[in-house]
């Protein structure tokens, strides 16, 4: 029998009535919306992401970093402006060389992962947990920075009495976006669109206009620039202006975050994903390489200085259209605050990657044990509730230990995003070398990833010497301390499952085929023992045997209960799915025939949800109705010391569902498996 009949059939009069809605969960609705249905035709279709969309989402960091990055690249030049011509070069061969790695990943691992499943497939385990290590901080980091350097330059068109106010707008920006991100991927990125084409549209008006505008000069910027490159050769030797020329590169390596996000956040995006993935890519390539460039240039050709209090993109506005007046109407003030409040905007919506990438990373990572399973779970708004949840409480907490500090927060930033890089063009190199003579293009691909390679690598190296020392000590420590929260968690999953292969091996062996029996008859009234089961397993089976040596023939009627949960390495398409369902019934029906093999009536009853318990509690329910006498059972894992971590490693659904079938005045009982390592 199957659920669908569950619900057909008529009960006695005695029958169950629906779980009451709580107050928690009407709340929960207001903030967050109605659950969304994962077995609706049109869900994916309404849940992902379209290039445009997925541009704004996963995009805005990298746009964002137009910010800062060449203004840190700029300054780093010192008296050598002239290098800006160069810089300005390197600025877009290195965003197209990165963005064209990057979307080879995305053809070999369409499933998405990025940079942790780049590691972990080609390189191993442990590369693989570096990085998905490093990526962790790094997102988490992206949160608090751009919502710190978005708050200072909100707060800058304030006046200084709002400043004691800054960092409790930051901490509300982050709260604000976490419930956003709880609501749904797309619901949080279409609120924000207004923001990103606000930023779009501006920087490419500053930089269209500026470099128009000054193009009568570009003739004399580079000769006086050439001028100045033969006389600092002379003094500075050509060794010290490319080293010169090298540390501004390494300090604009800011300029490329982000670049990663989309080969992260594929299973967000629109089928074909591949496709979408690519051309996402492309908006962001261009859009990245032609505001950072641009500026950069302007930056040279309008001979833009540093003023205090001022950054280089403001000094650059107002000295293109500070005098703009129309009618008495200062056009051109409207103009400059408009852009740079949008600059302000974009940096707080920056922080939207580290919320979509993050808990996407943290899915990835608990399927493979280094992290709590919980966090490939999804909720029911189809979200990694938990995974948002840790990023958003991450950066908040972060946020409040640098009060906000800028200064402090871009010291620890850059470091890892670059480790990732690295190591994932090493793994793509590793691939295509593996490859050679069966790929026809083999060489043009291990060429693309060889040289984004050498410029990751080498700003790396180049960052992590010049920071740390300033602070960039601190970075290395937290993410090696996350690596090692990881291999412990790793540590205690792969002991527990050691400690069940033992049952597994005793009573999953293929039973001898026994005397045919007469079919058995269903009698409803009769004592029926329930039993919430997840696969056909060791535990499960162990808990069926305990039934009869603890009640004897007592029970008439076994009902074994099942629920597929789609979480989010099954979300991705209708056929995964279908793939859970087949399988999920494929495991019950095991239990059943195995009953049926004693002689006694065996049925089962399944369903698809993101949240076992409350499907478990739902079925429990309907099985109620049909069968008046029923008793629930459950195993339950029983370690020798119960610790915090044992908590936190493992659900508590069996003792969760109890509870609330016991409120329901429905009788349960959790039987324990002993666990001996």
């Amino acid at each position: 029998m199957n659920a669908t009949n569950l619900e057909d059939a008529t009960g006695p009069s005695s029958a169950v009535a629906p779980a009451p809605r709580t107050f928690g969960k009407r709340l929960r609705g207001l903030f967050l919306g109605k659950a969304k249905d994962p077995l609706a035709h049109d869900v994916f279709h309404r849940v992902s992401l379209a290039a445009f969309l997925a541009w704004v989402g996963l995009g805005s960091d990298g746009l964002s970093s137009s910010c800062y990055g060449p203004e840190e690249a700029f300054l780093a030049l010192g008296t050598h402006t002239f290098l800006a011509l160069v810089l300005a070069g390197l600025m877009v061969v290195t965003v197209l060389v990165i963005s064209a790695s990057y979307s080879q990943i995305i053809e070999q691992f369409p499933s998405g992962g990025g940079g942790y499943l780049v590691a972990t497939k080609l390189l191993g385990q442990y590369p693989g947990l570096v990085a998905g290590g490093a990526l962790l901080v790094d997102y988490v980091l992206t949160i608090s920075i751009s919502i710190a350097s978005g708050s200072d330059a909100i707060f800058s068109f304030l006046p200084l009495s709002f400043q004691p106010y800054k960092l409790v707008f930051a901490a509300t920006a982050i709260g604000l976006l976490t419930v956003l991100n709880l609501r749904g991927v797309r619901e949080s990125v279409i609120v924000l669109v207004p923001i990103f084409a606000a930023f779009l549209l501006t920087h490419t008006f500053v930089v269209v206009y500026g470099l128009l505008s000054h193009a009568g000069s570009a003739p004399g910027v580079v000769s006086a620039s050439w001028a100045e490159s033969v006389g600092s050769v002379r003094e500075a030797g050509l060794l010290g202006l490319v080293l010169i020329l090298l540390r501004a590169y390494s300090l604009g390596g800011g300029t490329y975050t982000g670049i990663e996000a989309v080969s992260n956040g594929l299973p967000i995006l629109r089928e074909p994903r591949v496709e979408t993935g690519r051309r996402t890519m492309r908006y962001m390539a261009i859009s990245l390489a032609f505001t950072a460039s641009g500026l950069l240039l302007a930056y040279l050709l309008v001979g833009v200085k540093s003023e205090p209090g001022r950054t280089l993109n403001a000094s650059l506005v107002a000295s293109l259209v500070g005098g703009w007046d129309v009618g008495g109407v200062p056009l051109g003030t409207a103009l400059f605050l408009l852009t740079l409040l949008s600059e302000g905007a974009i940096l707080v919506v920056a922080a939207q990657t580290g919320f979509l990438d993050g808990p996407r990373v943290l899915a990835n990572m608990a399927l493979d044990s280094w992290v709590p399973r919980r966090f490939y779970q999804l909720s029911d708004r189809l979200v990694t509730q938990d995974g948002v949840l840790l990023m958003g409480g991450a950066a908040l907490a972060l946020l409040l230990y640098t009060r906000g500090s800028v200064h402090l927060l871009v010291v620890l930033y850059s470091i890892n995003v670059f480790l990732t890089f690295s190591l994932s063009q090493l793994g793509m190199c590793r691939h295509w070398w593996r490859l050679r003579g069966r790929e026809k293009r083999w060489g043009r691909r291990l060429a693309i990833n060889g040289v984004g390679l050498v410029l990751t690598t080498g700003i790396l190296i180049t960052t992590a010497a010049l920071k740390f020392t300033a602070g960039g000590w601190v970075t290395v420590v937290i993410t090696s301390a996350v690596i090692g929260l990881c291999l412990f968690i790793r540590h205690h999953y792969l002991q527990t499952e050691k400690g069940l292969e033992q049952l597994d091996e005793i009573l999953l062996k293929p039973l001898p085929p026994g005397a045919k029996r007469v079919e058995p008859v269903c009698d409803p009234s009769a004592p029926t023992a329930v039993f919430f089961v997840k696969g056909y397993t060791g535990l499960g089976l162990h808990t069926v045997l305990s039934v009869p040596r603890l009640f004897g023939d007592h029970f008439k009627n076994f009902v074994f209960v099942g629920v597929g949960v789609i979480d989010s390495s099954r979300f991705k398409g209708r056929e995964e799915i279908e793939n859970l369902r087949r399988e999920t019934d494929k495991g019950l029906q095991r239990y059943v025939d195995f009953v049926k093999r004693q002689g006694l009536y065996a049925e089962y009853v399944s369903a698809l949800g993101t949240d076992a318990v409350d499907e478990l509690e739902r079925l429990a329910r309907q099985v109620t109705n049909r069968f008046p006498h029923a008793v629930f059972f459950a195993g339950k894992l029983s370690f020798r010391q119960e610790t915090f971590w044992q908590k936190v490693l493992h659900n508590q659904a069996a003792m969760n569902l109890q509870r609330r079938l016991h409120f329901a005045g429905l009788p349960m009982v959790v039987l324990p498996v002993r666990v001996t390592r």
